[in-house]
């Protein structure tokens, strides 16, 4: 995945794009950069690999040498990135949230046009880089990202910081988002909104799909209109959004809290508490307390300071270190109660494994589980959200392939709601983890929950149903 800030203003924006960009820092773990404009000086960029550290304290001692008015940075689980081009269009910046398919098609494209590619990434092509020669491809910069957007198959969203100011183009789909802030003197451009307050910024407008927009320190330009059509992906609302943030004008933690609260609503089970798995369960389950009437009690707590996120590193076995170590059970609250915990969703198993174990070891009498979405059937081919290669690490598809002795084999049904299918599918993952009880959200509560109509999220993880 990833994130982006980039501002421009009347005054330096050195210290709100460092900040701005470390609001994102919850998108990725692997690199993060930044670059500044100055009429003067030119551009000034530096990148950091973040594997081993914070984004802060990589770029906090040198951030004076970022000079200038306008600038854009990047948390990114992709590749180094800005990138700085010269070409015909002029000097430009570019920082990418993207999932590029047919890298590889188009890299050979490129090449016997007599394009060169200058910048790997392991070895590999730069997908950011391949995005700014795709750019410089057209005769101004509205077709170049046109270009981008009629040949990848995937996704992007972009920042580019040129000599006129910073333009902002969301992915033709809107499948990620782009939020534009507003105070005195100042624009801002970022993937989420939780970067915006703390800065003083407003939210001014939630970019449209494919539409191009130049924010100079007292204006914006739509440089191209926005698409009917959307797909905006229904993962930021239920995992990867922070709580604060809001996409579409739908704040990420309202819908966590419906979710929760509309199933609780629902839910016949009789349990003594409920308890969110941090963090983006807690929300779902003070919803569910809410309306199943029972207390929140917090008896799982996230060590914050070191452990990331467990869907990020790439390597199973750190995963499921990272699953396994960074939640620390409380004993005196598990002890002898039937306690329900609610969580964003089930991917590969790495997290619940080993927690309902040490939540069992711990005392607890009953230990339920409710998942704020349907099940994952389906790999993501639009955003790189996990490290995933394979359908196959999705533990459902694992389970199918068990059935049916092929994991692609009768996907609707397991993915349509009390199929039989469906309910062999989900009482063999709670039978594995030894759950009392399993449930997920249906995808009818979970569009409900975000407000959007269905044609405008892409839902496909859950039902397959985004084919372009």
């Amino acid at each position: 995945m990833g994130g982006f800030f980039g501002t421009i203003s009347k005054s330096a924006c050195a210290t709100d794009l460092f900040y701005g960009t470390d609001y994102n820092s919850h998108l990725g773990t692997r690199r993060g950069g930044m670059a500044t404009y100055d009429k003067e000086n030119g551009f000034t960029r530096s990148i950091h690999n973040l594997e081993s550290s914070y984004f802060r304290t990589k770029f906090e001692a040198s951030l004076p040498k970022f000079v200038g008015n306008a600038g854009i940075g990047i948390i990114s689980d992709t590749d180094a990135q800005p990138i700085v081009i010269n070409s015909h269009l002029g000097k430009f910046a570019i920082v990418t949230v993207a999932k590029i398919n047919n890298i590889d098609e188009l890299e050979k494209d490129l090449l016997a046009v007599n394009m060169h590619f200058s910048e790997l990434s392991s070895g590999k092509t730069n997908q950011t880089e391949l995005v700014a020669l795709l750019i410089t491809q057209g005769k101004d910069f509205v077709e170049g990202i046109e270009n981008v957007y009629n040949r990848i198959k995937g996704s992007c969203s972009m920042l580019l910081l040129t000599e006129d100011g910073i333009i902002a183009a969301r992915d033709k789909w809107g499948r990620t988002p782009i939020v534009i802030g507003k105070k005195d003197g100042a624009y801002a451009a970022t993937s989420e909104s939780s970067s915006l307050p703390n800065l003083g910024y407003e939210i001014e407008k939630f970019v449209g799909p494919g539409e191009i927009i130049r924010l100079r320190a007292d204006e914006l330009e739509q440089m191209r209109k926005p698409n009917e059509g959307m797909q905006v992906c229904s993962f930021l609302w239920v995992y990867y959004g922070f709580p604060v943030s809001s996409y579409e004008g739908k704040n990420v933690e309202e819908v966590r809290f419906a979710c929760g609260y509309k199933m609780g609503q629902k839910d016949h089970s009789e349990v003594d508490c409920a308890c969110g798995i941090p963090d983006s369960g807690v929300g779902m389950a003070l919803g569910y307390a809410e309306g199943k009437g029972v207390p929140y009690h917090r008896a799982i707590a996230k060590y914050t300071p070191t452990w990331p996120r467990s869907f990020t590193p790439a390597n199973q076995e750190l995963r499921s270190l990272v699953a396994k170590m960074k939640l620390i059970p409380n004993r005196s609250m598990l002890e002898g109660k039937r306690i329900l915990f609610c969580d964003d969703s089930i991917v590969r198993g790495t997290q619940l494994r080993d927690n309902v174990k040490i939540l069992y070891d711990y005392g607890a009498k009953e230990v339920h589980m409710r998942i704020a979405c349907p099940p994952l059937i389906y790999g993501c081919p639009f955003i790189g959200f996990t490290s995933s290669k394979s359908d196959l690490e999705l533990i459902t598809r694992r389970i199918i392939k068990e059935l049916e002795g092929d994991e692609n084999k009768n996907l609707d049904k397991y993915a349509t709601t009390d199929s039989p299918e469906y309910k062999k599918m989900v009482s063999i993952i709670a039978e594995r983890f030894g759950l009392s009880s399993l449930k997920f959200n249906t995808l009818e509560t979970l569009i409900e929950a975000i407000g959007l109509p269905k044609c405008k999220v892409c839902t496909h993880c859950f039902d397959g149903s985004s084919h372009f």
